[in-house]
């Protein structure tokens, strides 16, 4: 599974953002943002280019815009001609700032992508961050069903045909919830999150050897689905194998590297009669104390750790 460089395109975080142009350039719809950073052109409009990075989407101020109307009309247009020589993706004047004549004029000789936006600076400047962290997260497509069980997110992994699916639709069933059957996009959007998702194509769909394909959202309805969670917890399903040796007391946490991130893990045996949907709750609940700092096994190691120091065994 390997990890690569992602790009989304501008148009995305502009009807995401409504923003609204003052000018469009002609290769608008082919602009693409490929780092999370965005750039405050502060110090280039004084002159300073040092570490200027122009592949960042550039964002423009009240504190900008008061001292450009500190320059005269010759400094803001030379100011504004340097600035726009470098190839940015766009420009966006926030907190219902106006261009200037110089910048409106800049902009259509060098045909850059110009912006607005009442919003205030700062919080559009987060919420385009968080937005482009997703967009252009580390990820990974791996083989597997994701749910949602009691609002933890469960990667449920296996061999073809161990009954990842059917147990998925027990969940399902019981009221909780399907994010991606199959192949599940896992992505890495900070550095203590992942998040899972279907791809597009196949999203609500599950595969049911027998049955064929269904539509979980059509039977269901749309409260057995979400478009994406956080993945918390890895359940490895594996045919029962006599005389191997499986964890009975949870004393020992396993866990999975993904992404650089260690996930809890656990793997449980399937054989006839185990009902797995009633284990994973379980399983699910029992992260979910674990989270909150009570360790059911732990607490019964120190209870009867506790009971042979006093001489009661």
């Amino acid at each position: 599974m390997e990890t690569g460089k992602y790009k989304v395109e501008l148009q995305v975080i502009v009807e995401e953002n409504n923003l609204r142009f003052l000018h469009k350039s002609s290769s608008y719809e082919t602009t693409f943002l490929t780092t999370a950073d965005v750039n405050r052109p502060a110090l280039q409009l004084t002159g300073f280019y040092d570490y200027f990075d122009p592949a960042r989407l550039q964002l423009l101020g009240i504190v900008e815009s008061t001292y450009l109307a500190t320059l005269t009309h010759e400094q803001r247009l030379a100011a504004f001609d340097e600035y726009m020589k470098n190839d940015f993706p766009a420009l966006v004047l926030c907190h219902g700032v106006e261009a200037t004549p110089e910048c409106l004029e800049m902009a259509e000789k060098h045909d850059r992508n110009l912006l607005a936006s009442e919003e205030d600076t700062s919080d559009l400047q987060a919420n385009i961050i968080t937005a482009l962290h997703k967009y252009l997260a580390p990820r990974i497509t791996t083989h597997g069903v994701l749910v949602e069980v009691y609002g933890e997110g469960m990667l449920i992994l296996g061999d073809s045909g161990i009954g990842k699916s059917e147990t998925a639709l027990e969940l399902i069933k019981r009221g909780h919830r399907l994010i991606a059957d199959d192949a599940v996009e896992i992505r890495r959007i900070d550095k203590n999150t992942l998040l899972g998702s279907a791809p597009a194509n196949i999203r609500h769909f599950m595969e049911l050897r027998g049955i064929g394909i269904v539509n979980v959202r059509s039977l269901y309805g749309i409260g057995a689905i979400k478009g994406a969670s956080m993945v918390e917890m890895v359940v490895k399903l594996e045919s029962w194998q006599e005389g191997k040796a499986y964890d009975r007391l949870g004393l020992i946490q396993e866990y999975q590297d993904i992404l650089g991130l260690s996930i809890p893990s656990l793997t449980i045996p399937v054989r006839p009669g185990r009902n797995l949907a009633v284990i994973l709750e379980v399983a699910a609940m029992n992260n979910r104390q674990k989270k909150a700092g009570y360790n059911a096994a732990e607490a019964l190691a120190s209870s009867i750790d506790d009971a042979i120091d006093r001489g009661m065994f």
